[in-house]
């Protein structure tokens, strides 16, 4: 039988009253969480994700407007005083925030701020608590979490940040644990460890777990059931399997099918769900999702659906469904077939959808693309031939970046230097895309810097389109910017608030002497090369969504049609569905244009789908380079290993078959890296070498050397071996 619902919300809405109007923040969500269950709600920002779950803990600002009920434990939370709810909130639920150095207190250490939350609720003395924050530090895997708790927020790295979070949410074992995006903005290793740490969490608190992300892989890797939420309502609920493999709703169709799979050998062009959602202000009639649904009819502007049982889904007959044995790949990843037994997990008659047509949708066996039309793959404008035939864009030879280390206040002296970038080469022919990935603080942005500045390097050299930068003039470097140009990773950050688009995309023309009469009609142009109507050319940035200004970004960056483009993180401030389109973009830009591309990035699955060859970082180096499909289907340094095992998949079924490669600590300090391999301290073939190969590794720095048989293919391991690991 099933138990008991742990925490069960019921027709919750949040309102803010703003100049514009009414904000319906959340409308109407109900849902049920299980003790020990972990439920993973998903959707775009502005959904309602986030401030669905601080309305349950009270934690929304006084002149939110909350109503409904939220009962954990059968104990009602909506209008309880904030006195009451203290005694509540970290004792039988606690939460996880998504940005830990703004939610932990700078002044105090964290053994200190663990040590409170026990004091607070319990009864026991402040040697007790001391003792159980670094029990906790340790639980969630700190090193050394005797010396650590005596240290501030600001001497942890990110990701031992959000470890701390975790360790004062599990403090008093509470019954609940609400993570809000844990590891949005996390390298994909980090991301790993902390799902991993939560997992642990669940097990040692057999909390129930409710996990806010927009993640779609990291969801079908570590949730039971699903909730998707647009404009601030549920329109999709069930087991994770029936949301992966038999989606209902065409906005989780959308979603699916907007994500790039780092599984995915042939490339083929992501599904975008094109628009914007809608103001919660000004809600449209009828379904909230009609203005982007390519399946609209005139009954969806009548009338919002009601989150209804998917037909077939409410008897013991709709228990039996299992994955077919040879399932297809696709963004939707493999479909379900009724009629025999699941060898899965079983499905619910909890399975539900917010659309006039999912039934529909299910007799027709539609899919992503049968809804969201793909554009169609791009060919490039003009035959380039073999790559060793291809003019060479972008060189880079034995690159070294070092800054110094200073001590003292009046007579300053040099102690040691940080060498951020240290021997890295690499180079990107005619119409090709090099993905340059890592964590961060392995060196890349440092790079791309160096590359940008045109300077003479502190050491090695830098080729722009067979020029080396150290010889170039003034007027040389100004001549060459047309040819090379950027894309920052935030848009808003990036364009000039103060001015009209029109005038951002006018100015690198007019700086260099473009006529008068030549610009409007290259604005024009530029809108219309990135999808965007001329007509917008006098609205501000703040005007439009984060997509639509990241289109702005590279519209400007190609105003001078430049040859070579530097992409810096272009997407991982985007929500799925944007980011689909602008990858999509990118691509067709590239072959209309003949681009080269050097594509900045920690999100792998990005880089499998939109580059030609990739270059993996490890502090200051590169440790392994070679094509997308040598690179991912056979990784050979125990670094890219694990990288390539910490992507998360959008497909459940490969999650829980996966075994996952989970790095120990952070990367060490490039200020004292360690001798030999830098990366023997994390290496998880280390410990199961002889003594002889270890001492190999931490005298000897290994070489960039082919060992799979490809000669473009190489690798920096004294001791590589192929392994398989998607």
């Amino acid at each position: 039988m099933p138990q008991e619902p742990l925490l069960s919300v019921s027709n919750l809405s949040v309102s803010f009253r703003s100049e514009s109007g009414l904000v319906r923040a959340v409308r109407g969500v109900s849902y049920d969480v299980r003790p020990g269950e972990l439920l993973g709600i998903v959707g775009e920002s502005g959904s309602g994700k986030s401030v669905s779950s601080l309305a349950i803990m009270n934690l929304l600002p006084g002149h939110a407007q909350v109503s409904g009920s939220a009962r954990l434990n059968g104990q009602e939370l909506i209008g309880r005083s904030d006195e009451e709810l203290s005694a509540i909130r970290g004792k039988q639920i606690a939460m996880v925030f998504q940005d830990p150095l703004s939610a932990l207190t700078p002044v105090y250490t964290v053994g200190e701020q663990i040590a409170e939350a026990v004091l607070v609720h319990e009864q026991v003395s402040k040697a007790a608590a001391k003792d159980r924050a670094v029990q906790l530090l340790e639980l969630v895997g700190i090193p050394n979490a005797t010396q650590r708790a005596s240290a501030f927020p600001h001497e942890f790295s990110g990701g031992m940040r959000q470890r701390v979070m975790i360790a004062m949410a599990i403090a008093n074992a509470p019954a609940l644990i609400i993570a809000d995006e844990p590891t949005t903005a996390l390298d994909v290793t980090i991301q790993a460890q902390i799902l991993d740490v939560l997992q642990t969490a669940r097990k040692v608190t057999g909390a129930a777990i409710v996990l806010i992300t927009h993640d779609l892989g990291v969801i079908a890797g570590v949730a039971d059931r699903v909730a998707v939420m647009y404009a601030g309502t549920i329109v999709e609920t069930g087991t994770v399997d029936e949301l992966f493999y038999t989606p209902r709703m065409p906005y989780t169709l959308g979603l699916l099918g907007s994500i790039p799979r780092a599984d995915a050998g042939a490339r083929q062009p992501l599904t975008p769900i094109e628009g914007t959602p809608p103001s919660m202000v000004a809600l449209p009639s009828g379904c909230p999702f009609r203005p982007r649904c390519p399946m609209r009819q005139d009954v969806c502007a009548e009338r919002e659906p009601e989150l209804l049982p998917i037909e077939g889904d409410g008897g013991p007959d709709a228990r039996s469904v299992r994955l077919q044995p040879d399932p297809p790949g696709g963004p939707e990843g493999p479909q379900l077939q009724a009629g025999a037994t699941n060898d899965q997990r079983p499905t619910t008659n909890d399975h539900r959808a917010s659309c006039h047509f999912r039934d529909d949708i299910e007799r027709r066996g539609l899919t992503s693309r049968d809804i969201f039309v793909a554009p169609a793959p791009t060919e490039l404008a003009r035959v380039l031939g073999a790559r060793e035939t291809r003019p060479t864009m972008l060189a880079v030879r034995d690159l070294v970046k070092a800054y110094p280390l200073m001590k003292g206040a009046v007579l300053r002296r040099k102690v040691g230097e940080v060498r951020a970038v240290d021997g890295v080469s690499f180079d990107i022919r005619e119409g090709e895309t090099l993905g340059l990935v890592g964590e961060s603080g392995c060196g890349k942005t440092t790079t791309i810097m160096e590359i940008l500045n045109l300077e003479k390097p502190l050491s090695g050299s830098i080729q722009v389109l067979g020029k080396d930068t150290a010889s170039m003039t003034r007027a040389d470097r100004f001549a060459i910017r047309r040819d090379l140009q950027v894309v920052f990773q935030d848009p808003m950050a990036s364009l000039d608030p103060r001015l009209p688009i029109g005038d951002i995309l006018a100015e690198p023309l007019r700086a260099h002497g473009v006529p008068d009469a030549q610009v409007s009609r290259r604005i024009r142009e530029l809108l219309q090369l990135v999808g965007l109507q001329p007509e917008h050319v006098n609205r501000y940035p703040q005007a439009f969504s984060g997509g639509q200004r990241q289109r702005v970004g590279i519209a400007r960056a190609l105003a001078l049609e430049p040859k070579v483009l530097v992409l810096d993180e272009p997407v991982s401030a985007l929500d799925v569905s944007v980011r689909a389109g602008v990858i999509n973009l990118l691509e067709r830009l590239r072959a209309q244009l003949g681009l080269s591309y050097l594509f900045v990035a920690h999100d792998l699955a990005v880089v499998r789908h939109i580059a030609d060859r990739i270059a993996v970082m490890y502090l200051g180096r590169i440790i392994e380079t070679g094509t997308v499909d040598e690179v991912f289907d056979a990784p050979a340094h125990p670094y890219t290993q694990a990288l390539l095992s910490a992507i998360p998949l959008p497909d459940p079924r490969k999650e829980r078959q996966r075994v996952r490669i989970v790095l120990k600590g952070d990367l060490p300090s490039p200020a004292n890296p360690p001798s030999g391999c830098r990366f023997r301290t994390r290496c998880q073939t280390f410990g199961a070498l002889t003594e002889a190969q270890r001492q190999t590794c931490i005298n000897e720095p290994p070489a960039l050397a082919p060992r799979t048989g490809s000669a473009d293919h190489l690798d920096a391991c004294h001791w590589a071996t192929v392994e398989t690991v998607l």
